[in-house]
C-alpha cells in the first residue's frame, strides 16, 4: 500500500487585493498617492509568502491562542487538531512543523 503525502490547502484572494490597491494607486489623489503605496507594497510582501509559510502563520496563531509553545510539537499537534477537528493527524503533524520553521524565520 502506498500513502500519498496529505497537505492542507491555502486559499488566498491575495491577487485581487493586490489587484485593487494598484487601481486606486493608480486613480489616487497626490495626497493618496503614499499611504497606498505603502498599502501595495505590504499587499506584495503578503503576496510572496509561500503556502508553507501562510500554513505555518496559521498554526502559530492557533497555538498562541492556545498558550503553547511551538516548540512543543506534541501539544502543538494537539492543539492544531482541536482547532481544526477534520484535519488528519499528519496533516496536524505537518501544521506543526511549519509552524516551527515559520517561528524560526
Amino acid at each position: 500500500m502506498f500513502r500519498t503525502k496529505q497537505s492542507v490547502l491555502v486559499l488566498r484572494d491575495a491577487t485581487a487585493v493586490r489587484r485593487a490597491v494598484r487601481a486606486a494607486v493608480a486613480d489616487a489623489a497626490p495626497e493618496e498617492r503614499a499611504g497606498l503605496e505603502r498599502a501595495l507594497a505590504l499587499v506584495e510582501r503578503e503576496c510572496a509568502r509561500t503556502d508553507a509559510e501562510v500554513r505555518g502563520r496559521w498554526a502559530r496563531e492557533v497555538l498562541a491562542e492556545a498558550g503553547v509553545d511551538v516548540d512543543d510539537q506534541v501539544k502543538a499537534v494537539a492543539a492544531i487538531r482541536r482547532a481544526a477537528p477534520g484535519l488528519g493527524l499528519s496533516q496536524a503533524v505537518e501544521l506543526a512543523r511549519e509552524a516551527l520553521d515559520e517561528a524560526g524565520a
